[in-house]
């Protein structure tokens, strides 16, 4: 009997891999197993939203050359603070599509507890604008994701991991930028490397 629950379960996981991967969502680049509580929120976030994005978005992307003019059109675009006079247009820029946004907040709510690129991308922005801002930012980098799977069918999501942003620091840059700093504030920097 426990045997048999064993082989289900396993069968289950894998039908739902393969439906994901259909689906052009690799799973396995961001954890190796799908029972995962968090990897299993991010799919059932991504699953129940993905009829509405559809359905507000569509599946032709010529409306929209770039993922710029979708994630304009979302109203998911940074703004811009100015502080001289105001535009001569003076009209409302609109609230865009509140069901997009809506589905799009709850699967960035969802990306942002996981251990994944865009869960690290909350977790960087949290820090410096707030939970808000960064929410909207992982779900205007959601819609550009989506926006790159509609509109190249041979496209895969690839998720780039955790760790994307501390790889990419280029040590000796970062040390000539301390030293110049500690130099400005008037003091001497020797530097010796620990074993």
């Amino acid at each position: 009997m426990r045997s048999d629950l064993t082989v289900e379960r396993t069968r289950y996981w894998l039908r739902m891999e393969k439906l994901l991967e259909d689906s052009l969502i690799k799973v396995t680049a961001v954890s190796s197993r799908l029972t995962n509580a968090s990897i299993r929120d991010m799919i059932e976030a991504l699953i129940m939203g993905e009829p509405l994005i559809l359905a507000e978005v569509g599946l032709d992307m010529k409306r929209f050359p770039t993922a710029g003019h979708l994630v304009s059109w979302a109203k998911l675009s940074p703004r811009t603070i100015q502080s001289g006079a105001k535009s001569p247009a003076g009209g409302r820029t609109g609230k865009g599509n509140l069901y997009l946004k809506g589905v799009l907040g709850q699967a960035a709510a969802v990306a942002s507890r996981t251990d994944s690129f865009l869960g690290e991308r909350y977790r960087r922005i949290v820090k410096r604008r707030g939970k808000l801002k960064a929410l909207v930012a992982v779900a205007r980098s959601i819609l550009v994701i989506i926006w790159h799977l509609l509109a190249d069918p041979a496209t895969r999501y690839f998720d780039l991991g955790a760790d994307y942003h501390a790889n990419r620091v280029d040590k000796d840059k970062k040390i000539r930028t301390h030293v110049r700093q500690l130099e400005a504030l008037g003091l001497t920097v020797t530097l010796t490397s620990v074993a």
